[in-house]
């Protein structure tokens, strides 16, 4: 159909039935807001009628552990990479400038606050013809991808042969042939793309009528799951192969599944725990997979963006993703090693930042951490960067950042009357009698459980460099570079430490570190955060069965990519709970 019709198609269910973020009458897999099933439709047929439905029925021990999943809409992230899979393009289309910005809670894909808006029909379009123009102006890219030699411009057999194949990879299941047919030829049969093509005479006006009218699709910009009833379950289905294979892809890739994924759901063999598995692992060895367990990991630690140089950003996030890739991939470590690991990976620029022992390279290499106190990722630049101030670290926001995302606690805000910006008279200059004072009335049952884990880490500066001495506050008319750093920590009812590798320890013996991390990565897999139920988007039970059977599962010291695996061939992530409305 031609964009513009697309688009009013947008904004008409955008601005409905989408708002709800449930499913019940979303309509059908051709996006008729009507919620009437079109006749043949792959997703939607046999739905009506739970008892012929044919669904599997999970045993009560897995009934308990299918999450409520609402209707999620790709991620800045997940668009950009699933655009530049669909239209074999390296350079991408530029989605982080124009799509509305992804609350990072702390991941990027939390449905529950993802809004609609103007902004994101508009961002669309402008998405959609960007992506058509530079397909445009790519001759030998576009004919890779319509993949057929037109006769002419009305050629309808490519046209067709293009739209089947180009539409299952942007709606990640195959078209019904009603909504072939709308696309070809429109509602009255004479204004669709074949007819669009024919009067510019250019059949590849149709075909960038398509790209810019299906990459606007609401189909495609959310993560569209149905299912079919489970009987006598009435909020519980199971998902279509291909919605399970849609469900795989971006949880181990990010991005839309390939076409071996679909002729795999097509040939419907993603149909038990075994065969799951075993496509999975083959998944899980394709670079996708890496980069997006790299992704994952700059999430939840807080990397995602730096606040330095370009160069020092870039050796930062390399040393991480390169230790990630050693524990996860190639040696294939326990998970929680990542925190233990007595190498990482620097050259020159990066060991001097340190002051570690320069390699004598300017490209990375491997090198021990030694005596120097640092071991793992809590030692590294890019964690040690998160929760600061522009020209200094803070211990109260490394403390909070400590408590959620690596012990999954819930740290409340300050009261509303308090004015956290305001300065406090406390006896003495330096930090620990700054914040000596600041645990003063009201706010010490919640600073006795931040200040001393964030002293604990004070000999880091926000670059990640070592310090003896704090640094001097140009604002105030004291020098606090006269104040030594203790450097002591403690974490209350655990221990003390001091330094990042003694609190990666103390995270791993005491603190529950592992069993944070399996819910933090279920919490990126469902796509809603970690914290109490009753919040928005906070884990229910659940999500808290499913998280803890995985915990049961894997053991202590298990390894990421066996977790993975184990979280994918789960009968419970076959099925979705239907939310409330």
């Amino acid at each position: 159909m031609p964009p513009i019709r697309q688009r009013l198609k947008l904004q008409a269910i955008l601005g409905g039935t989408v708002l709800c973020g449930c499913y019940r009458g979303l309509g059908t897999s051709g996006g008729d807001p009507s919620g009437e099933a079109a006749e043949g439709d792959p997703v939607t047929a046999g739905a009506d009628d739970a008892a012929d439905s044919g669904a599997e029925v999970p045993q009560p021990e897995e009934l308990d552990r299918i999450s409520k999943n609402g209707l999620r809409r790709l991620s800045v992230r997940e668009y950009e990479d699933t655009v530049r899979d669909l239209l074999l393009d390296p350079v991408g289309v530029g989605a982080a400038q124009q799509l509305p910005i992804d609350p990072t809670l702390p991941f990027d894909n939390d449905y529950r606050h993802q809004q609609v808006s103007s902004g994101l029909i508009d961002a669309a379009e402008y998405l959609a013809t960007r992506a058509a123009e530079s397909l445009s102006e790519d001759p030998e890219r576009r004919a890779a991808l319509v993949g057929c030699t037109p006769t002419g411009a009305d050629d309808e057999g490519c046209m067709r042969a293009f739209l089947e194949r180009f539409g299952r990879r942007v709606f990640r299941r195959p078209l019904t042939e009603d909504e072939v047919d709308e696309y070809l030829y429109g509602v009255s049969g004479d204004d669709g793309v074949v007819a669009h093509a024919a009067e510019a005479g250019d059949f590849f006006v149709g075909v960038d009528s398509l790209v810019r009218s299906l990459l606007q699709d609401p189909q495609f910009l959310y993560r569209i799951e149905r299912g079919t009833p489970v009987p006598e379950e009435p909020d519980v289905f199971e998902l279509s192969q291909f919605e399970l294979a849609t469900r795989m892809s971006y949880f181990l890739w990010g991005t839309t599944p390939d076409d071996k994924l679909l002729d795999v759901a097509e040939a419907n063999q993603l149909g038990d725990a075994a065969a799951i598995r075993a496509v999975a692992e083959e998944m899980l060895a394709d670079p996708r997979a890496r980069s997006r367990v790299s992704r994952f990991h700059a999430l939840w630690l807080g990397y995602t963006t730096l606040p330095h140089s370009a160069e020092l950003n870039a050796a930062m996030q390399a040393e991480t993703d390169a230790v990630l890739g050693r524990v996860v991939f190639e040696d294939r470590l326990p998970w929680m090693e990542s925190f233990r690991f007595e190498e990482t990976f620097v050259s020159d620029l990066l060991a001097e930042h340190y002051g570690l022992a320069l390699p004598g390279s300017s490209e990375p290499t491997w090198v021990p951490y030694g005596d120097a106190g640092r071991q793992g990722l809590l030692s590294q630049g890019s964690f040690l960067s998160a929760a600061g101030k522009p020209n200094d670290t803070s211990p109260v926001r490394r403390a909070k950042f400590i408590r959620e995302r690596l012990m999954c606690q819930v740290v409340p805000p300050p009261p509303p009357d308090v004015n956290v910006d305001d300065p406090v008279t406390a006896d003495g200059i330096c930090k620990p009698d700054l914040l000596a004072a600041h645990r003063a009335g009201g706010c010490e049952s919640c600073h006795v459980m931040l200040d001393p884990v964030g002293l604990g880490l004070e000999n880091y500066d926000q670059l990640g460099r070592y310090r003896e001495m704090e640094p001097d506050n140009p604002d105030t008319p004291e020098d606090e570079s006269q104040c030594e750093i203790s450097g002591e920590g403690e974490i209350n009812g655990l221990g003390s430490f001091s330094g990042p590798a003694q609190l990666a320890d103390l995270l791993l013996d005491k603190g529950g570190l592992g069993d944070c991390a399996i819910d933090q990565l279920y919490s990126f897999v469902a796509g809603h955060s970690v914290l109490p139920a009753g919040e928005i988007g906070g884990f229910d039970q659940y999500d808290r069965n499913f998280a803890d059977a995985m915990a049961g599962t894997v053991g202590v010291d298990f390894r990421l990519d066996e977790l993975m695996l184990e979280i994918v061939s789960d009968q419970a992530f076959r099925f979705r709970r239907e939310e409330e409305a």
